[in-house]
């Protein structure tokens, strides 16, 4: 009798343990279904680095055919730059979750081949992709090596390929926060080339002509660029209809040197009051460098006769010239080598160099811009815009007023400080919102028809001014008479970032999905204090070493007294 009353609650305990074993296994089978059933992410982190925009997934959830990503970034990086690598990765691991099957990607070492000759086509055949290499400098062993790296990356589909540069951000900061600038870009810059390479419709572009703008071969790369991405056209005011101009999405308006007559003016007033984007490229002083090299001339403002239609729309773009400490250069005959001039590069102040941004998603860590005889830009009343200032001077600034003398002599001269007194001074402006008509109640030029103060054809439209026609005018390469890339400057043998600007502000205007905003993603650097590490180090090694072995004694002391106390009862 008494064993079998000690038998039952040993039944008991068996039951109640195989039900709990039961239960558990149910709810990791209902957790997994409810999990694939419920698709969800959780990004702990502060700023949401892991995090894509609803425009990325978008983008991805609707990829109408597969799309490869090769990256050039594999093998064995010092750690800082192993940082980069990682977050390549895992951007692209974020991405393949909502591109799924369509979207694959690779990592490859361009310096994985077996023989240097192997090697050395390898990289041949990357360079004539366009892929230019970087050198990496690391420590192996207590001695500097130097190796050539690839930060790149190509995004293919259906035939079409699109190269990423993966290091970007401004080559002026530091090494660290360039290097956190690439990795707050990596979302965008592989978005962007993935909705470039999938088939898709493709938005009109006008480029106008007909009042001495930038001839085909001075903006080619401009034209090029766009091309890629866009439709893009020549269009003459004059001998164009209101109702052609409005199959365009944007008109871009580069370095007018004559004046737009009124009703051309008044179509490029309907383009843009009825929804259509503009970007303004215009000098606002005229000069000569011809003139300015024998012996100087005085620059005078240039009658372009949109000075009017700029105003309504909320700028003003100053008749002035500025000079600025933080400028490029230009060359020079400084003196004679044997029978032949000594040329060398000078620094000019009218060449200023603009490192200076807003954290618009147009310029968020964008590389310094060129720009050539930029004025300052004021903005004025208009009811319903919002006015971005973009681009901004140095803190060592001079405003010349007009007339201006030049004289390229000049630029031998030792600048005198005391006279850069101004600062930060714009010189490009976004301009965003419902645009009023500068012929609102009154007639429509060389027409009696009355022009009322509003239309129902009236849209919300985007205006970029830049007080730099030269902006968007490459060098030509007088060998071969092919355009240069738009930045280039052959005498500091640099390229600066004029393109990614313009490409970035037409993405802005035309991306009905929004897209360019994810440039705004911003991840915070945390450095360690490096002098506080060096003073305590030698406390938190102890400390990682000595906690986790008291903290495994005191858990295994606790567990044996626990179980100790436990039978003791039987």
């Amino acid at each position: 009798m008494p064993e079998t009353q000690s038998t039952a609650p040993i039944q008991t305990r068996k039951r109640r343990d195989l039900t709990r074993f039961l239960l558990v296994i149910g709810l990791l089978l209902l957790f997994n279904f409810l999990g694939q059933q419920f698709f969800f992410r959780l990004d702990l982190t502060e700023e949401k680095r892991y995090t894509m925009a609803e425009a990325t997934k978008e983008l991805l959830q609707k990829l109408p055919q597969p799309v490869t990503v090769t990256v050039y970034l594999d093998g064995d990086f010092p750690p800082s730059f192993r940082r980069l690598q990682q977050a390549v990765r895992e951007t692209l691991n974020e991405m393949q979750v909502y591109g799924g099957q369509n979207l694959h990607y690779v990592f490859i070492d361009p310096s994985a081949a077996g023989t240097e000759q192997a090697r050395n086509a390898y990289y041949a055949t990357l360079l004539k992709k366009g892929l230019r290499p970087t050198n990496l400098g690391a420590n192996e062993n207590g001695k500097r090596v130097e190796k050539i790296i690839f930060p790149w990356a190509t995004v293919s589909a259906g035939g079409k390929e699109q190269q990423v540069l993966l290091l970007r951000g401004n080559q002026a900061a530091p090494a660290d926060v360039r290097l956190n600038q690439s990795i707050e870009g990596l979302e965008y810059e592989m978005a962007s080339a993935i909705r470039r390479v999938v088939p898709g419709q493709r938005k009109r572009i006008g480029v106008v002509e007909g009042h001495g703008e930038l001839n085909n071969a001075e903006a080619g790369d401009l034209i090029g660029s766009l091309s890629q991405f866009y439709d893009v056209f020549r269009v003459n005011l004059a001998q164009t209809r209101p109702q052609d101009l409005r199959t365009l999405s944007a008109l871009v308006v580069a370095k007018p040197a004559g004046t737009f007559s009124e009703p051309e003016k008044f179509k490029l007033d309907q383009f843009v009051t009825h929804g259509g984007n503009a970007l303004f490229f215009v000098d606002a002083m005229r000069v000569n460098l011809d003139s300015a090299s024998r012996g100087g001339m005085l620059s005078f403002p240039i009658q372009t006769n949109l000075d009017d239609l700029l105003f309504k729309y909320g700028v003003r773009v100053n008749p002035d010239l500025l000079l600025d400490l933080n400028s490029g250069v230009i060359p020079l005959v400084t003196g004679m080598m044997g029978n032949k001039p000594k040329v060398e590069p000078m620094p000019w102040q009218f060449y200023p160099l603009i490192n200076n941004f807003s954290q618009h998603p147009i310029t968020r860590n964008l590389d310094a811009v060129y720009t050539k005889f930029v004025s300052s830009i004021d903005t004025v009343k208009a009811v319903g815009i919002r006015k971005t200032p973009l681009l901004f001077t140095s803190r060592y600034t001079r405003v010349l007023p007009s007339p201006v003398p030049v004289n390229l002599n000049d630029a031998r001269l030792e600048p005198n400080r005391q006279l850069y007194t101004s600062q930060f001074k714009p010189v490009g402006y976004l301009l965003e919102g419902q645009f009023r008509s500068l012929y609102a109640n009154r007639a429509e030029p060389g027409t009696a028809r009355f022009q009322p103060a509003t239309s129902p054809q009236d849209r919300p439209a985007k205006v970029l001014v830049l007080s730099d026609g030269d902006f968007v005018r490459n060098d030509v390469d007088p060998k071969t008479g092919r355009p240069l890339r738009l930045g280039f400057d052959r005498l500091a043998a640099t390229e600066f970032a004029n393109r990614e600007l313009v490409l970035n502000a037409v993405d802005y205007m035309l991306d009905e999905s929004n897209l360019i905003s994810v440039r705004g993603k911003q991840i915070t650097l945390r450095p360690l204090d490096k002098l506080r590490v060096a003073e305590e180090r030698r406390q938190w090694q102890l400390l990682n070493l000595v906690a986790p072995l008291l903290l495994l004694g005191v858990f295994g002391a606790v567990r044996a007294w626990r179980r100790k106390r436990r039978y003791a009862r039987f």
